[in-house]
């Protein structure tokens, strides 16, 4: 199981790194903040493939071509969990050092369609959430933790798909 594990989580990890580094400096200055929040999900949802086929390659080649519920989903979680570090580091590298202003620009879009779309009673309350959040945010660990757990749970769901879809008993084949 290991080979397999190592090979697709670093074919996911690399997919979900070169798709962000390109919507990071490609699309991204071109892109609304919420056209860039739809492509870094669809990085992410994309990058997920490799669940499937890791999972399909352990059933056809590892396992004789029997996969169990509980097979696919410890095969699929070690998958995930290499994209999803490897993620949260790159975006920690990408926002502390490629891009350090990317949180003032962030924040300061919010603020501005805080002001724009809320009612003026409510925008002090807004703006102090705001706040907490970024101070929140602004701490690495939490940074990296939350981008790993994003990945981490789309691959999660990508798994069970995946497992429900691909899933073959022993019994199955005699009949």
């Amino acid at each position: 199981m290991k080979p397999v594990v190592y090979r697709y989580g670093l074919y996911a990890a690399l997919a979900i790194v070169v798709l962000s580094a390109v919507h990071f400096f490609f699309l991204f200055p071109v892109l609304s903040w919420t056209g860039a929040e739809v492509a870094g999900y669809l990085t992410m949802i994309l990058s997920m493939i490799f669940v499937f086929m890791g999972i399909r390659h352990y059933r056809d080649h590892v396992n004789q071509g029997f996969l169990s519920f509980g097979q696919g989903l410890k095969t699929g979680v070690l998958i995930v969990l290499i994209p999803a570090v490897f993620f949260g580091l790159f975006d920690l590298f990408y926002t502390e050092v490629l891009n350090p202003k990317w949180a003032d620009e962030y924040y300061g879009y919010h603020i501005q369609k805080i002001k724009e779309t809320v009612p003026a009673d409510k925008v002090a309350a807004r703006l102090q959430k705001l706040q907490e959040e970024r101070d929140m945010f602004g701490n690495p660990i939490f940074q990296f933790l939350l981008m790993a757990a994003t990945v981490f749970v789309i691959g999660l769901i990508a798994t069970i798909i995946s497992t429900l879809t691909l899933r073959r008993s022993r019994n199955s084949s005699a009949a």
